[in-house]
């Protein structure tokens, strides 16, 4: 485990990063050499209604070969094609890997506690993964996925390695929104703390609880959850959450690592953790090896 910064002592909304302009401009996928893309619309029984995703994969692969998935999710204001279109993450799908980039709205990939049919955590755990295992070559069992998020998508891979650890053998979490069920009423983000408050629950309830990284800690085992690699930038106002859940982390001997680089809560942060984020990632999945 690394991390050498101070605490940061200031919280914010972390909706940076992403983009709104509308998307004829902006849909410029970062495709490299041999790896093709696909656009998925289908059905999912959890949400009732069509869902999109985006793959990238090889361009060839041999008859009966199957590949580990990694599960790319993105953060608020983004969508779907935000991965594809701000990272190079092409250049993994090039390496061996299915990369599959979901559509999660504003939902923190979340069954919403107030809204019952908004049901984002079934739609992401089962729909997707089945619809994707019977679409693409995709080697199946816990060992071959993977998942990686960035600020609500973070949020949502560290909340899934404590609640699911049977789905998932490597986890992602870069400037995690890990905080966001402690977030009280915020009357200059009063959309967002209504999202919020529709998702989670009332502040302090049961329902919150249950959705909240800083307690669901303090009871998962250790010995079941997949390896989390969590990294922040040293100015974003996320860090300091994050540094405390990677001290319980080391406190309950968890299996981890936290990185610091230095910047905010954008894609120049990001872009510049993956390398190494994909370079453990490939070390905790059996069919890449």
């Amino acid at each position: 485990m690394r991390s050498t910064l101070p605490l940061l002592g200031v919280l914010a909304l972390s909706l940076a990063g992403c983009h709104t302009t509308p998307q004829l401009l902006t849909d410029r996928p970062r495709i490299t050499r041999g790896v093709a893309m696909q656009d998925v619309t289908f059905y999912s029984a959890a949400l009732q209604r069509q869902m999109s995703y985006r793959v990238f994969l090889p361009a060839k692969i041999l008859s009966g070969q199957k590949l580990p998935v990694v599960y790319l999710l993105h953060g608020g204001n983004c969508d779907f094609r935000n991965w594809s279109n701000y990272s190079d993450v092409a250049n993994y799908a090039a390496k061996g890997l299915i990369l599959v980039m979901p559509e999660g709205d504003s939902s923190y990939y979340m069954n919403a506690a107030l809204k019952p049919a908004d049901r984002y955590e079934d739609y992401l755990t089962s729909d997707l993964i089945a619809d994707v295992e019977a679409r693409f070559p995709a080697a199946k069992g816990r060992e071959n996925r993977a998942i990686i998020g960035f600020s609500i998508g973070g949020f949502a891979t560290i909340k899934l390695a404590l609640s699911r650890p049977e789905l998932y053998a490597f986890v992602g979490a870069l400037s995690s929104a890990i905080d966001v069920p402690r977030r009280g009423f915020d009357i200059q983000h009063i959309p967002e703390w209504r999202n919020v408050r529709t998702i989670f629950g009332p502040y302090g309830s049961k329902s919150r609880q249950s959705r909240d990284p800083l307690i669901l800690v303090q009871s998962a085992n250790p010995a079941v959850t997949p390896y989390l690699y969590l990294t922040s930038g040293d100015k974003d106002s996320l860090l300091k959450p994050n540094l405390s859940f990677a001290a319980i982390l080391c406190q309950r001997h968890f299996a981890y690592e936290f990185h610091t680089t230095p910047g905010g809560h954008n894609w120049d942060v990001w872009n510049s953790q993956l390398p190494e984020c994909f370079e453990v990632l490939f070390r905790h999945l059996a069919a890449a090896q």
